[in-house]
């Protein structure tokens, strides 16, 4: 059986996380001094990471809609959901038909405190607490049998959380991406994306930079390359792998990511 060690129920404010530091860009309030502070840090560097989580954010929303909308997806897995903002996934989903479930995962405790506050009121979406690479866990949970059939279609959604991920033969994101796989239905849809760059020096800095800052809670900065390993096997949807912000624009002066040191890369593959 895989297994993962259990994540931490205990919120460290000394320590930023991603998700917080994520929910600081996106104008949030869930969030401590250390995930300011290396915020701060970061963007000396990689000065459009602001504008990045933002585009990031839309796709994401985009890309629900559209599945609900054109492709009759009525249940979502968010794996590495982070803090809640404003048009969640499940808001988005249900906005469109409210009979749509979501269930959210994410292994920091502070997005299973909010989470379950928010969501109390809401029968048809919930937050678990685990490390996304627990597929075991997160496909057996009760609230994930509560509210999801997998018999049939889901939408499995990784987004900007790959690069979390360290390599790992068993761990790794290809390895995950293949075990979650092998468990949908066809018709079901994985959304995978993460941060990648092609400059070697920007890879290193921001890799090593989160690592630390995170005290090993992170993966590293890929290349495209390696986002389009996850997606073997799968019917990319139009229009294929992309800087997130060019995928299904709602408009043509649509927010476009315009610097490049680093980018959000990815798309939705369909299983057939």
């Amino acid at each position: 059986m895989h297994m993962v060690e259990q994540p931490s129920q205990e919120i460290d404010p000394s320590v930023p996380t991603a998700a917080r530091m994520y929910d600081y860009y996106l104008g949030g309030k869930d969030n401590y001094a250390a995930d300011r502070a290396a915020v701060e840090e970061l963007d000396k560097v990689v000065p459009s990471t602001r504008r990045l989580a933002i585009n990031n954010r839309r796709f994401l929303q985009r890309v629900v809609g559209t599945l609900v909308k054109d492709y009759g997806i009525r249940q979502f897995l968010d794996h590495g959901s982070g803090l809640p903002t404003q048009n969640n996934v499940h808001q988005v989903a249900q906005s469109i038909d409210p009979t749509a479930h979501v269930v959210y995962v994410d292994n920091d405790p502070m997005v299973l405190v909010h989470g379950r506050a928010l969501l109390e009121q809401d029968d048809r979406t919930a937050v678990i607490h685990a490390d996304m690479r627990d597929t075991d866990l997160i496909f057996s949970h009760s609230e994930t049998q509560r509210l999801i059939d997998f018999s049939q279609p889901v939408a499995v959604l990784f987004n900007s959380v790959m690069h979390c991920i360290p390599d790992s033969d068993t761990d790794g994101p290809l390895a995950l991406a293949r075990r979650v796989k092998e468990r949908l239905a066809p018709g079901s849809i994985m959304l995978m994306c993460q941060l990648v760059s092609e400059d070697p020096e920007v890879r290193k800095f921001v890799t090593d930079f989160m690592d630390q800052a995170t005290q090993g809670n992170w993966g590293r900065v890929r290349e495209e390359e390696d986002v389009a390993q996850l997606f073997e096997g799968l019917e990319i949807l139009e229009p294929g792998l992309v800087e997130v912000s060019t995928w299904r624009p709602d408009t043509e002066v649509a927010p476009r990511q315009l610097t490049h040191e680093w980018i959000e890369f990815g798309g939705v593959g369909r299983i057939v």
